[in-house]
């Protein structure tokens, strides 16, 4: 069986030919320039991609990772505590969903039980709404802010952190909180749903208050935010917090129940 080799070029003379060239040049001359297929070009761009691919990864959650590193060991595990007891609120929301469609599927009278649980959920969403009154347990959150450092943006996030750890009514100064809260940066300081709001700020959370404290209290969460801005905060429990400033209740102009 005959052995294939390549043909030179035109004018060409074979290196195994050329006089003078040793065993190496003749190995370095058949090695280079390296002589790739399309298959192998593609396969090193996917290999190429995906190497980077990691390397950002890996660079991503080094990244996410160094805020907790230096933390310490108390406040780790005050962070654990914290999702600990988000999973544990997740779920005791899926046992009442389930409670209340045991009750309507064994209830004598379902008419009856629909109607009383009817009436619980248009109080409970009154509560969400701020169109009724509430009390219960939960914190109170003062923020002083004498250097005026203290912008609408920040005052959001400390209501999306309370919001994450279970708050479920909370009021500004004299503005009652609901979904669809605003906050803006005015000429004369911040405005909440176009309300002027004056430091100190004081939120009225309900809730539960070992969830609420140590939620704004983690590494890096609102308490050190604030105090980077040179302002304070100040949280304090209570087993009675009041929320009575009230938003209007509006009629949607076009919506009807589909019911």
């Amino acid at each position: 069986m005959s052995e294939e080799r390549d043909l030179p070029e035109p004018g060409e003379r074979p290196a195994d030919t050329v006089p003078g060239i040793t065993g190496r040049q003749r190995l370095v001359a058949g090695l280079w320039p390296p002589r790739l297929s399309r298959a192998q070009l593609i396969v090193a761009l996917l290999l190429f991609v995906l190497g980077l691919g990691l390397a950002i990864q890996v660079r991503s959650t080094s990244d996410s990772g160094g805020a907790l590193r230096g933390a310490r060991q108390e406040d780790l595990v005050r962070i654990l505590t914290e999702l600990d007891n988000r999973g544990q609120r997740l779920q005791d929301e899926k046992r009442g969903l389930e409670s209340q469609r045991g009750e309507l599927e064994t209830s004598s009278d379902q008419a009856a039980e629909a109607l009383k649980q009817t009436r619980q959920k248009a109080q409970q969403l009154g509560v969400l709404a701020g169109t009724v009154p509430a009390q219960g347990p939960g914190i109170t959150l003062t923020v002083t802010d004498p250097h005026g450092g203290v912008e609408a943006d920040s005052l959001l996030d400390t209501l999306q952190e309370l919001r994450a750890a279970g708050a479920e009514a909370i009021q500004i100064n004299n503005v009652r909180v609901v979904a669809d809260t605003y906050f803006t940066d005015g000429t004369n300081g911040v405005q909440i749903d176009g309300h002027k709001v004056s430091q100190p700020y004081e939120f009225k959370v309900i809730g539960n208050p070992q969830d609420l404290e140590p939620a704004l209290n983690i590494p890096g969460g609102v308490v050190q935010t604030l105090e980077k801005e040179q302002a304070t905060a100040d949280v304090g429990r209570s087993q009675k917090i009041v929320v009575n400033a009230l938003r209007p209740s509006k009629q949607p102009d076009y919506a009807r129940s589909s019911q």
